[in-house]
């Protein structure tokens, strides 16, 4: 049967974590669904590369964030996906040498008091920059700027202070072993989803909503579109009608910035036992870094950016971008390093087009675009996914979240043909 064949009660759009759970959410509340992906493959922003550096290696999700309270720990266990209880290495190298423990606890104390001065602000009732509330002048001003930007995907004039308080943040970072993408996968393999299927109009203008894809035009009921805010921005799908002011207004506060890893394969363990598993290397610029050496005993390191340096870096290219991680590496190591790197590897969101971003931040003054971007219109048209999360958003788990949350509301919006549904 084509797509084209049936009327469903629910289309999903889009097969990242939240629309791989509002599908298996509607199917089980008794809906007739369908979940259209435009990519070759599901999971959307949570996608593990097992082919570029010879192991897993995650170009997007890694850490399941506040780990306490992330379903997917629990997926994980079910699956039998391990991972690790840890969280983020403080160790900082400042250029000639190892920061000192006086000046981590320094630079961990200035964090801390850019996020009382955050809270004061949010407080005080001040929907406003980041960078408007803290010091700018400090030295360590650059490393919490590069640490909220690889949190946050943008840097902290452009990071609400509002949306940054509002995240539920447990310090716990739990990564997965073979890859948050493959723990995605995994769990949802079972859901039917049409793939290389990019929707290119949304016609809601009618009692019954048509969505044409080059598969043919899906009839539905309702539609719950969790693709991301940045395909969404950039027009890449046709409405009509036209989405409401208010509902462009929301996507356009809600911007994609950029976060990206770079992943080096080494032919031997070239570190040893006695070197920090990650650490910072910190010039007091923004063209700052984070490494992590050798996750899970493998012989790679991963370098991680965030905010307008990292859109730079992709911009300029893979080549680039693992220049920058190693000249960064030779920096502390000698030299000598670079002869035993055997692949490259890294992300480039930015530039796919159909993510077109890392995640998304909410600008100053805008906090509250979330929830109205969460908002259906006509109680036909739902949204789902991390930007529309209140508290978890940039996250995979956030996503998870929503999709369940949305598919749930959908169902309410078509308890009066219960009685069709169950004999569906």
């Amino acid at each position: 049967m084509g797509l084209s064949d049936s009327r469903y009660d629910v289309v999903v759009i889009g097969a990242g974590s939240a629309g791989l759970a509002a599908t298996r959410t509607a199917a089980e509340e008794g809906l007739s669904v369908v979940l259209i992906e435009a990519s070759h493959r599901i999971g959307g922003r949570a996608f593990t590369d097992t082919e570029s550096l010879g192991f897993p290696f995650d170009l997007g999700c890694h850490w399941m964030h506040s780990a306490s309270l992330n379903p997917y720990v629990k997926i994980a266990d079910s699956h039998g996906h391990a991972y690790l209880k840890n969280s983020y290495p403080r160790q900082i190298h400042l250029g000639d040498r190892w920061a000192t423990e006086a000046e981590c606890d320094d630079c961990v104390a200035f964090s801390d008091r850019c996020h009382e001065l955050i809270d004061g602000a949010v407080a005080a009732g001040r929907d406003v920059a980041v960078a408007d509330v803290t010091p700018r002048e400090d030295r360590w001003t650059p490393m919490f700027d590069m640490a909220s930007s690889m949190g946050s995907s943008v840097d902290t004039d452009q990071i609400s202070t509002v949306d940054m308080a509002a995240y539920n943040d447990t310090d716990e970072n739990w990564p997965l072993v073979d890859g948050y993408g493959a723990l995605v996968a995994a769990h949802f393999v079972d859901v039917p989803v049409a793939l290389n299927c990019r929707v290119e109009r949304i016609d809601w203008s009618g009692k019954e909503i048509k969505v044409t894809t080059p598969k043919g035009v899906i009839r539905a009921a309702r539609a719950i579109i969790t693709v991301s805010n940045g395909v969404l921005a950039a027009g890449d799908i046709d409405f009509a009608p036209r989405l409401p002011d208010w509902k462009l207004a929301a996507v356009a506060s809600l911007p994609l910035g950029s976060h990206n890893r770079v992943g080096l394969a080494f032919d031997r363990d070239v570190f040893g036992p006695e070197v920090q598993n990650g650490f910072t290397v910190y010039n007091e610029t923004p063209e700052t870094v984070f490494l992590q050496i050798r996750p899970f005993d493998r012989n790679h390191v991963v370098g991680l950016y965030g905010g307008r340096f990292s859109d730079w870096l992709e911009r300029s290219g893979p080549e680039a971008m693992a220049a920058h991680a190693i000249d960064n590496l030779k920096q502390v190591f000698g030299n000598d390093i670079e002869k035993h790197i055997v692949k490259t590897t890294c992300s480039a969101w930015g530039g796919d087009p159909l993510v077109r971003g890392a995640y998304s931040c909410a600008l100053p003054g805008h906090a509250g675009a979330r929830k109205k971007l969460a908002e259906p219109i006509d109680q036909r048209l739902f949204f789902a996914g991390e930007a529309t999360s209140l508290e978890f958003y940039a996250t995979c788990h956030g996503a998870y979240l929503t999709g369940i949350a949305t598919a749930h509301d959908v169902a309410v919006t078509l308890g009066a043909d219960e009685a069709r549904r169950k004999a569906v």
